[in-house]
């Protein structure tokens, strides 16, 4: 199973820290892929869920195992040539990878041999045993599981 930490999260949500640069290192050196919020603004790359808040150089994406959300169809445009792992989505019940998975919104279940993720299962008890993987603020629960 894919275990995904949401913006860096492991063990819960950390507003303070979330999609910060060195807690995003920390989560991948745990062993951990990691979804991340990124925008492209003014010929700069941010992480930021609401907004541009921690200027990164674009080599930070090649490091480690990203998930990345485009927060601006720049962000996007940019990305789709570079062979990243990116997606993009506002209030869709599911989206497409650029990789090909399905990236299911929570509580939002898809037919078994998708390569699919559940995204925050913990907010609905949803069942993970037919997903490919999980993106949680808990995903260290899953990880002994």
């Amino acid at each position: 199973m894919i275990l995904i930490s949401h913006r860096g999260n492991i063990n819960g949500p950390n507003p303070k820290l979330e999609n910060s640069p060195e807690y995003i290192q920390l989560a991948m050196e745990k062993g951990f892929d990691v979804e991340v919020d990124v925008w492209y603004k003014n010929n700069n790359w941010w992480l930021g869920h609401d907004e541009p808040t921690y200027k990164v150089q674009l080599d930070f994406f090649f490091h480690g195992s990203m998930w990345i959300h485009a927060k601006n169809i720049e962000a996007l445009c940019k990305f789709e040539p570079l062979g990243l792992n990116a997606f993009w989505h506002q209030n869709d019940d599911y989206t497409l990878t650029s990789s090909n998975y399905i990236w299911a919104y929570p509580n939002k279940l898809v037919p078994e041999g998708f390569k699919t993720i559940a995204v925050m299962p913990e907010w609905h008890d949803t069942d993970i045993s037919k997903f490919e993987g999980i993106c949680s603020d808990y995903v260290g629960k899953y990880k002994n599981d």
